[in-house]
């Protein structure tokens, strides 16, 4: 979904494709025809068990399917509201400069960088728009709406991937998990390990070869666990003017620093981590050494490009090297 822009207008859409819904919804049929063998068993609780998980899955499969299609037009007298569900009719409201008495702009809790534009109607109705899409121009967009429709006393919401800030940052900063929690891990990796072996001794019975073979297998898992466990904290991206700084972590908790100038980026891409293109999506960029650094999740393909969008423009990376 994209923010266009024709003269003044600007256009906010919500709502995932067909093809998206055919993907989710036959993902839930899947999961939920994997219960149906219970329905021909002679066993009440199995049956009841398979009929609840088909309700399911039907409702899941209704609901992603008729979830509509929304669009609004905003112009620099009034907003057009366009709601639309699969076979049904398109539903359409006008909203006057006027009717309007006051804009917020709410944060996402799942997502940082994600806001949506939420009106107060003079009636006292509030309405929440679908979410600004180009979250590296979210100050001016909001500005320039306030102002088209003369609402004072805006709050500019915090962005950490505005264009106008000076570093965008992707992620939080990284912090090494508390040594007490890692040997707590450990040891708990340990005595599942051990448990097997340990149970075998204490009812005095001969431990099998499996029982044996987890007792070094638990020793290397706590190894790692106390080793690598701070690997796993992920990547923080500082965007400036010519470089991006990737901070990480060594597994012994220190900060790891890379930097990425444009003459380096080889390829720079969008991609999908994950099964929803609506909300796992990242920056990858690949440098000429074939070293690889993923940022962490941003958003939706079209919000991570918009993000890529800036990156090449502050990197001024070479159009042959452009793959968003």
């Amino acid at each position: 979904m994209d923010d266009t822009t024709t003269s003044t207008d600007i256009r906010l859409r919500e709502g995932s494709s067909i093809a998206q819904r055919l993907v989710m919804s036959g993902f839930a049929a899947a999961v939920a025809l994997c219960f149906t063998p219970g329905l021909f068993t002679h066993d009440t609780m199995e049956i009841i068990i398979s009929v609840v998980a088909l309700l399911v899955g039907a409702g899941f499969v209704v609901g992603i399917m008729m979830a509509p299609a929304v669009v609004w037009i905003i112009t620099s007298d009034e907003i057009l509201i366009g709601q639309q569900r699969p076979f049904g009719k398109l539903r359409t409201r006008i909203i006057a400069k006027d009717d309007i008495a006051g804009l917020q702009v709410p944060g996402s809790k799942r997502t940082k960088a994600r806001f949506q534009l939420a009106f107060t109607l003079a009636s006292g109705e509030r309405l929440t728009s679908p979410p600004i899409s180009d979250v590296t121009h979210v100050h001016d967009t909001v500005a320039r709406i306030a102002a088209q429709f003369d609402v004072p006393d805006v709050e500019a919401p915090s962005n950490p991937l505005d264009a106008s800030n000076p570093e965008m940052r992707l992620g939080d900063p990284l912090e090494p998990f508390p040594a007490r929690d890692i040997r707590i891990v450990a040891f708990i990796a340990l005595a599942l390990c051990a448990a097997p072996y340990a149970y075998k001794l204490w009812r005095g019975l001969s431990p099998t070869h499996v029982d044996i073979l987890l007792l070094p297998l638990g020793a290397l898992a706590a190894f790692a666990v106390h080793r690598y466990a701070n690997l796993v904290t992920g990547a923080f991206w500082i965007i400036r003017q010519a470089d991006i700084r990737v901070e990480r972590l060594w597994g012994d908790g220190s900060l790891r620093a890379d930097h990425i100038e444009g003459r380096d980026v080889k390829t720079i891409t969008v991609e999908r981590r994950g099964r929803s293109e609506d909300e796992h999506c990242i920056v990858a960029i690949r440098l000429h050494s074939g070293q690889r650094f993923r940022s962490p999740r941003i958003g939706s393909r079209v919000e991570a490009r918009a993000v890529a969008t800036e990156i090449v423009r502050r990197l001024g990376i070479a159009p042959e090297s452009n793959k968003i």
